[in-house]
């Protein structure tokens, strides 16, 4: 089963407040790979952003105000998550919202299989700092880019934490082109590999040439 790293970023945190979503970020995972099959929106949220939302996210009302009603992403949005196991940090306040919306548009509310990374961090690691923040630390992975907390960076960093917690190997090179024609050919199912470079004649000549003045130096030094 495909899996769907996804996170949003709203004007607020409670729908009783009638708080809207502002953006969808979602990264596709295959056998924990990125598939690069991603959906990522802004959203006009249709009332204003509230000020610590604001200091969170940094969408203005302005930049916001000429982007896509949700109503109006509704179906592609359904049509993406069709099947897949949606993997989410803190899943109840992503859902309440993706749910509202989904309400208001008149659609079927999300009934997919969903694992909350916040969850697994609990069980992990009971009594710690369970944010995204703090598990990137934990497991020393690079969240220099956040300086705001904005859906596709969350859901990069996030597709890191989670196949740490579920003690997966990370990945670190993406030859998906040439893992698919191995796999064609050898009737396998290699989720990555290391990519060998073989040296042109030019530049083995120019290491010849290299060593050679290199040793002749060395020897009579």
């Amino acid at each position: 089963m495909k899996e769907v790293i996804l996170d949003t970023e709203t004007t607020g945190l409670s729908v009783k407040e009638g708080h809207r979503i502002v953006e969808i970020g979602c990264i596709e995972l295959e056998n924990f790979m990125p598939t690069n099959n991603n959906f990522h929106c802004y959203l006009n949220p249709e009332r204003k952003v509230s000020e610590k939302a604001l200091e969170t996210h940094g969408y203005t009302d302005e930049f916001l105000s000429n982007k896509k009603k949700f109503k109006e992403i509704a179906d592609d949005f359904l049509l993406y998550i069709k099947g897949k196991k949606l993997i989410i940090h803190n899943a109840e306040f992503d859902l309440s919202h993706l749910n509202n919306e989904l309400k208001i548009a008149g659609k079927n509310l999300i009934k997919n299989e969903i694992i909350d990374t916040v969850v697994l961090a609990r069980d992990k690691f009971p009594g710690s700092s369970n944010s995204l923040d703090a598990l990137c630390k934990r497991y020393r992975i690079d969240n220099s880019k956040r300086e705001k907390h904005t859906a596709l960076i969350d859901c990069d960093l996030l597709s890191k934490v989670y196949i740490n917690l579920i003690d997966q190997k990370e990945p670190k090179l993406n030859f998906n082109s040439e893992v698919n024609e191995i796999n064609k050919t050898m009737n396998t199912n290699i989720s990555y590999f290391k990519k060998v470079i073989k040296p042109n004649e030019k530049e083995i000549e120019n290491h010849k040439q290299y060593l050679k003045s290199h040793l002749k130096k060395n020897f009579f030094n």
